[in-house]
């Protein structure tokens, strides 16, 4: 595994796998996604050990200190080394992902998104046809 001093915070991201390419990576933290100590910063920005960072995704957040800098993107076993996780971090979610699940649970299958099935998609084509 090959450690660096400091690594731009995009390629960061994208090394420990928090996003799939670089661009995403990018994309999030130019919209104000990612902090790192605490303010907004851009993609170039440097990122060393001992760091602090938050990152919100989607429904959740990370809040995390910068362990190791790899320079290039390892299996998923190996990025989770990084980085240290705070307990409260973890904590909150796992509540955010048992409250999200509930929530799906109440909604009624209609109110859910689906695909239409066969039956669906020919009366969708007739429609639009006539």
């Amino acid at each position: 595994m090959a450690k660096l001093e400091a690594c731009r915070i995009d390629k960061w991201l994208w090394t420990a796998r928090f996003f799939k390419t670089r661009s995403l990576a990018s994309e999030a933290v130019s919209g104000g996604k990612v902090h790192l100590n605490g303010q907004r910063c851009k993609p170039s920005k440097e990122v060393k050990a001992g760091t602090k960072l938050t990152i919100t995704k989607e429904l959740y957040q990370w809040t995390l200190t910068v362990l190791a800098i790899n320079s290039h993107r390892q299996p998923a076993k190996e990025a989770v080394l990084c980085y240290q996780e705070s307990p409260e971090s973890i904590l909150k979610r796992q509540q955010q992902a048992i409250q999200h699940k509930q929530q799906r649970a109440l909604m009624s299958h209609s109110e859910r998104e689906h695909k239409p099935n066969k039956k669906q998609r020919r009366q969708i084509h007739r429609f639009k046809q006539g």
